[in-house]
């Protein structure tokens, strides 16, 4: 793997020269940067794949695609920005569904239809990708205040107070948003051996009884 040098515009030449100049460079900048950075995440998803997530540290990331830690550094900041980054594009695709793709977990079904079913579907990608987000999880200083983290409870609270839930329908929400935590439901598969289905039809159990319970 080799990233490009990413060369910086010319600054001699004259004012004129180097203001017409800046245009074209920084946008070939910017395509060299990106670039780079596909190439760091596609050595990050080797290293995952090869060894688990926890091991992908900084370091071995900077060994694998044979640069300097700084530049791992500056291109995501922390391990966290870097587990992130891996993660974004499956919790976009999963945000997507349920904001906008059909129903039951899209719009267009009935609050408790739509909680059953967006459990039931979280379920099963934290079993895809819960290494990589409990490993996210683990490096981030409060998971709970990350977009996506909120945007999940915003959600869940919607659907309980569309629900006709009226007891602290926000607590709630952080209650049910823990059952689905992928430290929780990866230990729930992996030490006690615990099905998918299982865990999908308890989830309907517990938001029906609490749904029921007003």
């Amino acid at each position: 793997m080799s990233l490009i040098p990413i060369r910086r515009g010319a600054q001699s030449g004259g004012g004129r020269a180097a203001e017409h100049g800046a245009g074209p460079a920084a946008e070939s900048e910017r395509r060299d940067a990106a670039r780079n950075r596909e190439l760091l995440l596609c050595a990050a998803r080797e290293i995952v794949e090869e060894s688990g997530a926890d091991a992908l540290t900084m370091d071995r990331l900077a060994q694998r695609a044979g640069v300097g830690k700084g530049t791992v550094f500056r291109r995501f900041g922390s391990r966290a920005g870097l587990m992130m980054a891996l993660l974004s594009g499956a919790e976009a695709e999963f945000q997507g569904r349920f904001m906008f793709g059909p129903p039951p977990v899209g719009p267009g079904a009935p609050p408790l239809d739509r909680l059953v079913a967006v459990g039931a579907a979280r379920i099963s990608w934290v079993l895809e990708f819960g290494e990589l987000a409990r490993a996210a999880d683990a490096s981030v200083y409060n998971r709970f205040d990350v977009p996506p983290a909120v945007l999940w409870h915003r959600h869940l609270e919607m659907l309980l107070r569309e629900a006709g839930v009226t007891a602290d329908p926000w607590l709630l929400a952080s209650f049910l948003g823990a059952a689905l935590e992928p430290e929780l439901l990866l230990h729930s598969v992996q030490v006690h051996g615990i099905s998918p289905d299982r865990l999908a039809q308890t989830w309907r159990e517990l938001v029906t009884r609490m749904v029921g319970g007003g």
